[in-house]
């Protein structure tokens, strides 16, 4: 494979911004731990298509460990590490792809995205890009006030239906793929929170005044998702509930379902009130390098191999 000139800057921005997350994380006295690639069995999610390793799963992410870490006493961690999902492969997508997850006792998704805020300005600062960013013709502002955006709110303002409507519908997928997510994030970096619970519960903590709601956030800027934060939720029961709706929606799609992994269960009732995030690095480098294939910022593309 060649490189041309853009491509190596490309990745030395890329290494800025891996040591500039480290270096967050530090100072912030949380432990940077690594956890298998290989495990035996994964956490069944509907919209995930695993990748086999000899009658193993390779991660789709380092989630499962991670929180039976948490569970076992470890009160700040963070991991940056490769995770791996069938058959992705576009421009914002990778089937191997770097990813930056931190968890956090104590804390609920309201702290996790301050502190997902603070640590996008510290990745600008670090790469000398400052508190104003210019991606795909928007000029982002950093350095104000970030939006917070309720789900609900924005299928009124972007699509011009409501959230229930569009779940009644089948068309809540769609709405939200082709007429909000891509207006999202144009003049500062929006957080759009209170996921449904259905369809969009994913591992996320029941808001206590709204059960049909979960306290889950996803950050846009420019119009490219960032990241999916969690209240996460607790409890073996809770746990078992979310995967037997997962396996669920992946029988009615054909995909079949997957086994339910007993020994994360059985943590899961040790499991305190915690706050967890998980950040696509390749799409942050895409954000300060400037480009829209998540393939010009990574060292091997996979059609290069």
């Amino acid at each position: 494979m060649d490189y041309d000139q853009k491509h190596i800057e490309r990745l030395k921005i890329r290494a800025r911004i891996v040591d500039a997350i480290r270096e967050f994380f530090g100072v912030r006295g949380y432990l940077e731990v690594d956890t298998p690639l290989r495990v035996p069995v994964l956490l069944p999610e509907a919209h995930i298509l695993p990748v086999t390793s000899e009658g193993w799963f390779l991660q789709s992410s380092p989630e499962q460990c991670m929180k039976r870490m948490v569970s076992a006493g470890c009160e700040r961690i963070f991991q940056v590490c490769k995770a791996f999902r069938g058959r992705e492969r576009g421009c914002r997508h990778l089937p191997e792809f770097t990813i930056l997850e931190w968890y956090r006792v104590g804390a609920d998704y309201m702290g996790l995205m301050a502190e997902t805020a603070e640590l996008v300005r510290h990745v600008a600062a670090a790469t000398g890009c400052g508190s104003l960013i210019s991606y795909k013709g928007s000029s982002i502002d950093l350095g104000g006030e970030w939006a917070m955006l309720s789900v609900s709110e924005a299928f009124e303002r972007y699509a011009g239906v409501s959230l229930e409507s569009a779940l009644a519908t089948g068309m809540y997928d769609e709405l939200m793929g082709i007429e909000i997510e891509p207006r999202l994030g144009h003049d500062r970096p929006v957080f759009l929170c209170d996921y449904p619970q259905k369809n969009g519960a994913s591992f996320a903590r029941p808001k206590a005044d709204n059960p049909k709601k979960v306290e889950r956030f996803e950050l846009y800027i420019a119009g490219l998702e960032l990241c999916n934060g969690f209240s996460e939720l607790t409890g073996s029961q809770n746990y078992r509930q979310r995967f037997e709706s997962e396996n669920a929606r992946r029988s009615r799609a054909g995909m079949g379902a997957l086994p339910t992994p007993e020994r994360f269960l059985s943590d899961m009732d040790r499991m305190p009130e915690t706050g967890g995030n998980a950040l696509g690095v390749d799409r942050l480098v895409m954000l300060f390098c400037g480009v829209d294939d998540i393939g010009d910022v990574v060292a091997f593309p996979p059609e290069s191999l």
